[in-house]
């Protein structure tokens, strides 16, 4: 028997988009490339709106 929601499931789409940040597992953060917080960078909040870490659940959000 194949569970219900492997009826609907999709693969995550893929984005060509680059994010100009990481995750920093050290620090559990995202970071720019060049080593700076990205909740801190204010252009780039005000440009994307949030800085959602793909670490995990997407639902989580640097503060």
């Amino acid at each position: 028997m194949q569970p219900f929601a492997l009826n609907y499931a999709r693969p995550a789409v893929e984005s060509d988009v680059a994010t100009p940040y990481a995750y920093d597992s050290g620090l559990q953060l995202n970071v720019l490339f060049d080593g700076r917080i990205a909740a801190c960078d204010h252009g780039l909040l005000r440009e994307l709106g949030t800085t959602t870490s793909t670490a995990g659940s997407k639902t989580h959000f640097d503060d």
